[in-house]
């Protein structure tokens, strides 16, 4: 049998609709109808279809596998659709849509999520969904529009945007520092512990330090040159893929820790991290928004990402 045969457009919205309210007469005082009208329509579907999609109690009602099928196909179709709409011009103007955002854990809750918040408040037409991850998702598998990472992809299929510079800094507690001494060079870290973080491939308790020469432009406040990098083998009794956890652990004394200014920012300010070795360049962080070629017109996904580096440019001159 043909199943998808009896698949009608109007049906793919009406079914979205119902597998989301999680009942049937929520579903029917979302579409402004009653709930009979939902429960006909929605067998209707079934028959067409020869598939059970909903199971229906008195109160609730669950997907089938068969109806998860459809739910997630049906909302990918949707989307393409809205996309194909704003692409033609006719909502250049109101971004709206669902609009699939990737960021790491820590950077994600500490600064995508507020950006998102906001952005919400200026376009409230679109339904934003929000994912974190510990190592940045396979872009080619189209699984969300915006991806927040530290790092250019090397991926040339996908559009890299800089938002903000940034950069990865050695810090550690006062209290650390002073019962354990201050690194003079790389090869002092051998005898530190070394809170150990994992940075997407890498392995754990592998850092590149390079050497920064002070130029006379750098003393008259230019750039510094970098030379030959070194890598470094380091060892620590902590270790986690979570940066959040991974700084907290250095404030509590355990340690020295490679992190990204912006996340370390405030605590550097207040002194209660201070920079381990800070003529040492550590590998670069620059902030970007990495898309899919074919969603660069969609709306809502170009104004997110103005909004965002509108934002991180804000944050970044405060810093």
């Amino acid at each position: 049998m043909n199943h998808v045969a009896g698949i009608q457009a109007a049906d793919l919205g009406f079914f979205v609709a119902v597998a989301t309210a999680g009942s049937l007469s929520a579903a029917a005082r979302d579409l402004g109808i009653t709930t009979a009208a939902v429960s006909k329509r929605l067998a209707q579907m079934e028959s067409r279809l020869g598939l059970p999609l909903l199971v229906r109690t008195t109160r609730r009602s669950g997907v089938t596998p068969e109806g998860e099928v459809l739910l997630e196909r049906a909302r990918a179709i949707l989307g393409e659709i809205d996309d194909l709409r704003q692409l033609l011009g006719r909502a250049k103007d109101s971004p709206s849509g669902l609009l699939r955002v990737n960021a790491t854990l820590g950077f994600g809750r500490m600064h995508v999520a507020p950006v998102i918040s906001d952005y919400c408040k200026r376009y409230p037409e679109v339904e934003v969904q929000l994912q974190l991850s510990a190592d940045p998702p396979a872009l080619v598998d189209d699984a969300f529009d915006v991806c927040v990472r530290f790092g250019a992809p090397p991926d040339a299929r996908c559009v890299a945007r800089s938002l903000a510079p940034n950069r990865r800094l050695l810090c550690a507690s006062p209290r650390y520092l002073r019962a354990h001494g201050v690194p003079q060079t790389p090869s002092d870290l051998a005898r530190h512990n070394c809170i150990g973080i994992r940075q997407g491939s890498d392995a754990y308790g592998v850092w590149r330090l390079t050497p920064l020469r002070r130029t006379r432009a750098k003393q008259a406040g230019g750039a510094a040159h970098a030379l030959r990098a070194e890598t470094i083998r380091v060892r620590g009794n902590l270790t986690t893929n979570d940066g959040e956890i991974a700084v907290s652990w250095a404030l509590d004394g355990h340690g020295i820790v490679m992190r990204a200014e912006w996340d370390i920012q405030r605590y550097l300010a207040s002194g209660r991290l201070v920079p381990v070795l800070p003529h040492y360049a550590t590998p670069e962080a620059d902030i970007y928004a990495v898309y899919h070629p074919r969603h660069q017109m969609v709306s809502r996904v170009r104004s997110f990402i103005d909004f965002l580096e509108e934002r991180f440019r804000e944050l970044g001159r405060r810093s």
